[in-house]
C-alpha cells in the first residue's frame, strides 16, 4: 500500500486542479495613436504599436502553457489583434462581444473550460466584477496595459488573482 500512496496523492492533485476553471482577462495591448479617452471606440479604430505587438506576443506566451478553450474580444482591431496570437496557437475562433452587461456574463459563466476575455480599460473591471459577484476594482488607468487578471472557479468558490505580463506599463 505504501507504494501506491505517492500516487494517490498525485491523483489528488490532478483532480483537484483540473476541476478549476479559469477565466484571464486582459486589456487589449498598447494602440498606436491614443484616445481622448477611455472610449470603446476610439476614433478610427486604431491598430496596435509596436509595443502592442509585442505585449500580444507577451500574452501568447503567458498562456501558452495554459488549456484555452474559448476566447471572447470585442469587435476593434485592438482587441482582436491581441487576442489572435493566443487564438492561433490554441486554433481557436474569437467569439465577439458587444458589450458586458448581465446576458455576456451569463454567456461565459456558461462556458466549459478556460476562457480568454480581452476588453478595454473600463471594462476590464466589469467583466471581473461580474465574474466574482462583487467589486474587485474600477476602470484602469488609460496607461495601464500589463495586467493579467485570472477568476478561478471551483465549484461555488471563486478566487481573484492579478498578475503582469510583458514589459512593465508606462
Amino acid at each position: 500500500m505504501r507504494q501506491f500512496f505517492p500516487f494517490l496523492i498525485l491523483l489528488s492533485i490532478l483532480s483537484i486542479t483540473s476541476c478549476t476553471q479559469k477565466y484571464f482577462i486582459v486589456r487589449h495591448a498598447e494602440k498606436a495613436q491614443p484616445s481622448d479617452g477611455i472610449v470603446m471606440n476610439t476614433p478610427n479604430d486604431p491598430p496596435l504599436s509596436a509595443a502592442g505587438n509585442q505585449r500580444a506576443l507577451a500574452l501568447k506566451e503567458r498562456l501558452s502553457a495554459e488549456k484555452i478553450d474559448a476566447i471572447f474580444s470585442t469587435n476593434t482591431v485592438r482587441t482582436l489583434s491581441t487576442a489572435a496570437g493566443v487564438a492561433a496557437d490554441k486554433k481557436l475562433e474569437v467569439q465577439q462581444y458587444a458589450k458586458v452587461d448581465s446576458s455576456l456574463i451569463t454567456k461565459l459563466r456558461s462556458q466549459k473550460g478556460n476562457v480568454l476575455i480581452v476588453g478595454h480599460s473600463n471594462t476590464v473591471d466589469d467583466l471581473v466584477n461580474g465574474l466574482m459577484g462583487k467589486e474587485e476594482f474600477k476602470d484602469l488607468p488609460d496607461t495601464a496595459y500589463d495586467n493579467l487578471f485570472i477568476v478561478l472557479v471551483k465549484g461555488k468558490r471563486l478566487t481573484f488573482l492579478r498578475e503582469k505580463f510583458g514589459q512593465p506599463s508606462q
